[in-house]
């Protein structure tokens, strides 16, 4: 049994999952610094996470805007995420891993994973089509799933994103968000992630509940959690909380250990 899956089956409940932002990457227009400096600042954001006792992380390029489409991603994000995500899993070796690649960059963040000893990956557009920031993103489960079986890497979970936040769904409005996740279920997701509509904004709750009476595997939160909204969501599995644990609450801020703090005393408070 991998970290992942070990954590998911303790009783602690809802685990906490902190985003590592790494800085602009080489190629996007927001790059700057070098690599090493790159590599430590994430390294060090994990360790801040890794000291306040943290379920687990996820690692994301999310300071590459405006992002990019799967089929414009470049080989300098695979190869330096990767060196990103094998820095932060030698730092902190015994916490579940995750990495998203942005935008819907699934086939390369599996490859990440796999490279650096990570236990899953965030997907979006896992099944239906939407329009997102970035443009129209197509259903990829059947190849996505395919190319995770060919380069060995069956142990790394997928968790999706159904209804993601920053994207229209008038495409799929006649499909309730509780099919959509039946549907990632019959796929064979590992997970669905439930957002509100852009980053920092808090889910629907009344969704929450919806998805999770629906479905047998684990539902996650992925926007929009705070310390004192925190046990409107006692349901779901997870929480993935980024912006909230930087400070003022911007997601281009340091950390914030109070805040970090804050929302740990809240969930063990439950």
């Amino acid at each position: 049994m991998g970290r992942w899956t070990s954590l998911l089956a303790s009783r602690v409940r809802p685990l906490i999952l902190g985003m590592v932002h790494v800085q602009a990457l080489p190629g996007s227009p927001l790059h700057l610094l070098k690599m090493e400096d790159i590599v430590s600042r994430a390294r060090a954001e994990a360790e801040i996470y890794k000291g306040h006792k943290l379920d687990g992380l996820i690692i994301e390029n999310m300071h590459d805007v405006p992002y990019i489409c799967s089929n414009s991603c470049g080989p300098e994000i695979t190869s330096c995420m990767t060196a990103v995500c094998r820095e932060v899993r030698q730092s902190c070796s015994h916490m579940p891993l995750g990495v998203q690649v942005l935008a819907g960059c699934n086939k390369e963040a599996l490859a990440v994973a796999l490279a650096a000893d990570c236990d899953f990956i965030r997907a979006e557009a896992f099944i239906y089509s939407h329009v997102a920031d970035e443009g129209l993103m197509n259903g990829c489960a059947g190849e996505l799933l395919r190319y995770r079986s060919a380069i060995g890497a069956n142990h790394i979970s997928v968790l999706c994103d159904i209804k993601k936040k920053h994207s229209s769904h008038a495409i799929t409005s006649d499909i309730s968000i509780e099919q959509m996740a039946r549907d990632a279920e019959f796929f064979l997701s590992d997970g669905v992630i439930v957002t509100g509509v852009s980053t920092a904004d808090s889910a629907d709750v009344a969704q929450l509940k919806a998805v999770k009476e629906s479905l047998d595997i684990p539902v996650l939160i992925g926007s929009g959690v705070t310390a004192a909204n925190l046990h409107e969501y006692s349901s779901a599995d997870a929480l993935i909380i980024g912006s909230y644990f930087k400070k003022d609450g911007k997601w281009t801020n340091q950390l914030d250990d109070e805040r970090i703090e804050a929302v740990v005393n809240a969930r063990n408070a439950l």
